[in-house]
């Protein structure tokens, strides 16, 4: 395969490149992307887990969030965790051999005494723990960043969520441009980004492709794809699940789009029959263990014991 070759000779694929990927078939493809991750990436895998740090109220309107305060989906609501809480929950996953940990907190933003508490703890853990941390907080500015930065955060979770497109049709009270000037802010004060998306939205594979692109644009380290798990009383509750062919087709072009990032399989995938085994020979290495925000992922030691029996490595 011609464009196969070109990128293991460091050829960066552009959309007429990667588009009739949409036709190849399936299990060719997915052939050739997982040796395009073990040319650039080899046998190691970026495994990591998330804490809902604080649930429910948000304001934002985003179509697919049970804890969209504009949908009635009856998620839990509570305000930021306690030190206890999340100092427990980091000790336990590093004990597991989780190789990064994330609070993920609901809403636009924290507010700034809600970074001020944050941060001290992530001083404490980061002088206890080997872990790295990363944290998910919204849409904050500069100084903000540079906090986490000083407090010990190694990485940033935004995700793009769709295409520049597609956007618009997912969320109303901020826009993609909001995002990607947080990513740049973060970036800016020394942090490495997490940004993905969700597949399963109503948006097309050249959408996907599109994001794919504007995530290498932007230079991410890390990209999780999440599978939409549709929720009752959001508006997208009556969208279909993906297809397990239609995932791992979205993986493989991932991989050939982005040669040497993290492709991380992220929420929805306990809705595959497989848990996403068959994504890790597709391209993808990487994956968030554990539960998710809202929904029941799958558990550390079954992941662990997967990945191993198809030749993955951790430290």
């Amino acid at each position: 395969m011609e464009l196969y070759n070109k990128i293991l000779n460091g050829y960066l694929s552009n959309k007429n490149d990667l588009m009739p990927l949409i036709d190849l078939d399936i299990d060719t493809l997915c052939k050739y992307a997982d040796n395009i991750r073990k040319h650039f990436c080899g046998s190691r895998f970026d495994i990591c887990t998330i804490i809902n740090g604080k649930s429910g109220k948000c304001p934002e309107d985003c179509k697919y969030c049970a804890q969209s305060s504009h949908y009635k989906t009856n998620c839990a609501e509570y305000p930021l965790i306690s030190q206890k809480e999340i100092e427990k929950d980091s000790l336990y996953n590093e004990s597991k051999g989780i190789m990064h940990y994330s609070v993920v907190t609901s809403g636009r933003k924290l507010n700034k005494e809600e970074i001020k508490s944050l941060c001290s703890i992530y001083r404490h853990l980061s002088k206890t723990l080997k872990i790295n941390l990363c944290a998910s907080h919204g849409l904050l500015e500069g100084d903000d960043f540079t906090l986490l930065h000083n407090s010990g955060i190694k990485r940033y979770h935004n995700n793009l969520e769709t295409s520049a497109n597609f956007f618009k049709n997912i969320c109303t009270t901020h826009s993609q441009e909001d995002k990607i000037k947080t990513i740049k802010a973060a970036q800016k004060a020394g942090l490495e980004i997490c940004s993905g998306g969700i597949m399963g939205l109503g948006e097309s594979m050249e959408d996907r492709i599109d994001m794919a692109l504007q995530l290498r644009e932007l230079n991410v380290a890390s990209v999780p794809i999440n599978i939409l798990n549709p929720i009752k009383n959001t508006p997208l509750e009556q969208n279909k699940i993906l297809a397990p062919d239609e995932v791992r087709r979205i993986t493989a072009i991932y991989r050939f789009a982005l040669p040497d990032k993290i492709i991380k399989i992220a929420g929805g995938r306990g809705l595959l029959p497989d848990k996403g085994k068959s994504l890790f020979t597709s391209g993808a290495n990487g994956a968030i263990s554990g539960d998710m925000l809202t929904t029941e992922g799958i558990t550390i030691d079954y992941d662990f014991k997967m990945l191993r029996s198809i030749g993955y490595e951790f430290d």
